[in-house]
């Protein structure tokens, strides 16, 4: 199945039926008076959160959505029927923005979440709305209101706990096919990824999932290599695993790299907890992890992981430290949210 984060649909809401013009036609009823319907309310535009879904290639091949118009007004007092509604169903995590690409429209984090993309217009008012005293025969009545109409676009940020980033071939798609059952490409050249994969991590009875996102280049935040399309995923990851290859020339200026891009997306992508890794470190000497371990903790701030994806080497301690980043995150999260209830006083 195609990946597909980002779509541009047209959605309509439906026209409102028109009232009826009528009169009671009974035999023996001189003056029947009018009897003419109201029409029925246009259908609505929804767009709701569900789950088991991943991607939008749905609105690949569907940009336009229409819901279906009121029926009209009939008579004796007939009302017409609503029309039937549309609703876009798009994974969890889909920002709905305006056709501008930038003013978010909401936000749908968790499933079953939905909102009204436009609204039905109401039914016109049959002629039986407008008898009175002095107008006992009216014969007028209502059309229907004009539905709304508007362009979106859907973007879909995955859900995940934690995210991989680095450098092209800086080991991540390995690395998410040994701690998960996964199965992302894997080559020995730059870009092999080309969008977001997902896997599921388990840790005795505990399971986090993890997100590989496309390496970064210097000048991503400009479009250069695949751009920073992809780091929208990053924006809900609670913590990231930074792989740094252990076979680069200058691993501090590959770290750097990584850094700049994150701050350049902004969102707060720099300020996330971040954990560290040498990858690759089968492809070294002892000596040699030694003296890119240093270059590359003095870098970054903080001790790195040496990690060996293929022979598993230092695996299970990064995924552990993983682990414990996520519930520290999640715990502050919690203290974050204000209590309702007011501290008990003597």
């Amino acid at each position: 199945m195609k990946f597909l984060d980002q779509a541009k649909v047209y959605v309509r809401s439906g026209d409102g039926g028109a009232g009826s013009v009528s009169f009671r036609h009974e035999k023996f009823v001189e003056f029947g008076g009018p009897d003419g319907g109201d029409g029925g309310r246009g259908g609505d535009v929804w767009v709701e959160a569900v789950e088991n879904l991943n991607t939008l290639i749905d609105y690949r091949y569907q940009q336009h959505f229409k819901a279906k118009p009121g029926v009209h007004g009939m008579g004796r007092n007939r009302t017409g029927a609503g029309g039937e509604d549309v609703v876009l169903r798009v994974p969890v995590g889909t920002v709905v923005l305006e056709e501008d690409n930038e003013t978010v429209i909401a936000d749908l984090a968790e499933a079953g979440d939905r909102v009204c993309l436009a609204k039905g217009g109401n039914g016109g008012f049959g002629n039986a709305r407008f008898k009175s005293s002095i107008n006992q025969a009216p014969r007028r009545a209502n059309p229907g209101l004009e539905g709304q109409e508007r362009w979106i676009w859907l973007r879909l940020k995955l859900i995940a706990d934690a995210g991989l980033v680095g450098l092209p071939n800086a080991g991540k798609s390995t690395f998410l096919s040994r701690v998960s059952a996964a199965k992302p490409k894997v080559a020995d050249y730059p870009f092999t990824t080309l969008h977001p994969n997902l896997g599921v991590v388990s840790v005795d009875t505990r399971r986090f999932v993890l997100a590989d996102i496309p390496g970064l280049i210097e000048g991503a935040h400009e479009g250069a290599g695949i751009g920073d399309r992809f780091l929208g995923h990053v924006e809900r990851c609670r913590v990231l695993l930074h792989l740094v290859d252990g076979t680069e020339v200058d691993v501090a200026e590959a770290y750097r790299t990584v850094r700049e891009e994150l701050a350049a997306y902004g969102n707060g992508l720099d300020e996330k907890p971040e954990l560290v890794a040498l990858s690759k470190v089968d492809a070294l000497s002892q000596e040699e992890r030694e003296i890119q371990a240093k270059e590359l903790g003095r870098a970054a701030g903080k001790v790195p992981f040496l990690v060996s994806a293929p022979t598993g080497e230092g695996v299970d301690k990064v995924v552990i430290a993983l682990l414990r980043s996520i519930d520290q995150a999640v715990q502050e999260e919690k203290d974050a949210i204000p209590s309702d209830k007011p501290e008990w006083q003597p």
